[in-house]
């Protein structure tokens, strides 16, 4: 901490404690999301599992599992929100590389099989580039003007029926203090105009991760505390009632309000995962890389 009991950049990347994973736990039912099924008895997505090239996705599975088990203590709290049918967005925070990888876990072991949206970069890595392919990776070319045919591919994902995993920071976070940063518009535009087009709100959860940014994945020894919270439905039902009027898109102030609404959720309960308050300054803007203060009332 600083003298003036701010969080220092220092602090943002110490361990965290087991007393704070004690307390959220007493909070909260807290489950091993690297494990099939993790709260309980519940029915497969078959078809999806099926249409997902299912042989080796469980190969995949099963080695991230064993290596997020062997490098950190994992617990998560909320996967029983998640849908056992029907398409679902689901907007993950990106502070570090466990952002991708603990919901992603979570989704598959909960009998899901959602399409992601990922740096195109990825699908190149050797070895793994091809498995992320198999798995329902939707390459992502970063800077390359083609954001209009990324949210093309993504709403038709949805209103196929198959839930789609995002995260709409679109980069890991700048955030010296490695809080959740500005949005991109795409999850708003994704989420509004799949949603008008099947003509119901499309369930949009938050999943925030928190705790592996301490983890030396070097030597990993002794293992840390990562924890996640699959959070309640994101109401956005209010955005909705007038969408038989919009033009060929969503209206921006529509998108820009949901992409806010997503962001100070994704604050809140990191705000609680950590056991601290968010920087009073305000959020960090990617855009202009640094504090913007915060909406009246958030």
């Amino acid at each position: 901490m600083t003298s003036k009991g701010k969080p220092s950049p220092r602090s943002s990347v110490l361990p965290l404690s087991d007393a704070q994973v004690e307390l959220l736990g007493k909070r909260h039912r807290l489950v091993d999301p690297t494990q099939y099924f993790p709260t309980g008895p519940r029915k497969a997505n078959t078809a999806e599992i099926e249409a997902q090239n299912p042989k080796g996705t469980k190969r995949l599975l099963d080695a991230v599992s064993k290596i997020l088990r062997m490098h950190s203590k994992n617990y998560a709290w909320g996967l029983e929100h998640v849908p056992e049918t029907g398409p679902f967005i689901t907007a993950a925070t990106h502070v570090t590389m466990y952002d991708v990888f603990i919901p992603m876990d979570a989704l598959f072991h909960m009998g899901r099989r959602p399409r992601y949206m990922a740096k195109a970069e990825m699908s190149h890595w050797p070895v793994i580039g091809k498995w992320f392919m198999l798995v329902g990776m939707q390459p992502v070319p970063r800077r390359s003007g083609k954001a209009v045919e990324i949210e093309k591919e993504s709403i038709d994902i949805l209103t196929s029926g198959r839930p789609l995993t995002v995260w709409p920071e679109g980069t890991l976070s700048r955030d010296p203090l490695k809080w959740p940063m500005s949005l991109k518009d795409g999850v708003g535009i994704i989420a509004l105009e799949s949603s008008r087009r099947l003509g119901c709100q499309i369930p949009l959860y938050c999943s925030v991760t928190w705790g592996a940014a301490s983890i030396n994945h070097w030597w990993p020894w002794p293992r840390k505390n990562v924890v996640m919270c699959y959070d309640d439905v994101l109401d956005y039902g209010d955005l909705l009632k007038d969408m038989d009027s919009w033009g060929d898109e969503p209206p921006m102030e529509l998108v820009t309000e949901l992409t806010t609404r997503i962001r100070e959720r994704m604050e809140t309960i990191m705000a609680e995962i950590r056991g601290e308050e968010p920087p009073a300054e305000g959020y960090w803007d990617f855009r202009t890389m640094s504090r913007k203060p915060r909406r009246a009332n958030s």
